[in-house]
């Protein structure tokens, strides 16, 4: 495994660990979706794929794929016992009705007021907002999973999101390959860093300014 995929496995296992026992969670196309392959064991947490079931179980292994049990970003997937399949309308009814406990989506900025753009950058092709629009609005808890700077190495946690907003104060969580950044209404606290870098290296790549916390964690 490369260093970026350990880096992707760490964020994902430590997000894995935010859920409590039976909540109801989304997991968005992309990153996200590898929080199904660690789920605490012992843990009874309920997946829901807004494609159209819930009981969204780990990564279908190779050469047992079913092409009729995909993920939202149309991956092959496995279904838990117990699990359920259904449309699209009764998805996004319980979506926006706010059953839904956590979801987990990528982001390309957020900012210290936890507003979040996670869909287009001007001038790129993209297929539209999709269901994340309805995610942030509808669930009580939206957790962003994304790499900490952008590929030239730019800062995404900022002081204002520069991109279109996909959602304005909807962010609770950001978990990047170097932090862990609860938003309050006080604005960013830094509760945990990644064990592979220090606190001066967080704060040299984030724009938005953050508190940390008394305890500080690792991951």
């Amino acid at each position: 495994m490369d260093p970026k995929e350990l880096k992707r496995v760490r964020m994902v296992k430590r997000i894995a660990q935010e859920f409590p026992d039976g909540a109801l969670v989304n997991l968005g196309i992309g990153m996200p979706t590898m929080v199904a392959n660690y789920i605490p064991e012992g843990r009874t947490i309920l997946l829901q794929s807004e494609n159209g079931f819930t009981g969204l179980g780990p990564a279908a292994q190779k050469g047992r794929e079913n092409q009729s049990i995909v993920n939202a970003g149309g991956q092959a997937v496995t279904i838990v016992p117990g699990g359920a399949f259904f449309d699209s309308a009764m998805s996004f009814a319980i979506i926006r009705g706010g059953h839904v406990d956590y979801t987990v989506l990528g982001g390309l900025e957020v900012d210290m007021e936890g507003n979040l753009a996670n869909y287009m950058i001007p001038g790129k092709m993209v297929p539209g907002m999709g269901g994340a629009m309805d995610l942030v609005a509808g669930a009580k808890n939206v957790i962003v999973a994304m790499e900490h700077v952008s590929k030239n190495g730019a800062p995404k946690i900022l002081k204002k999101c520069s991109l279109p907003l996909t959602a304005k104060g909807e962010v609770d969580l950001i978990v990047t390959d170097m932090a862990f950044i609860r938003v309050t209404r006080k604005g960013l606290v830094l509760e945990e860093i990644a064990e592979d870098t220090t606190v001066e290296e967080v704060i040299k790549a984030t724009e938005a300014p953050m508190q940390i916390a008394g305890k500080l964690g690792r991951f």
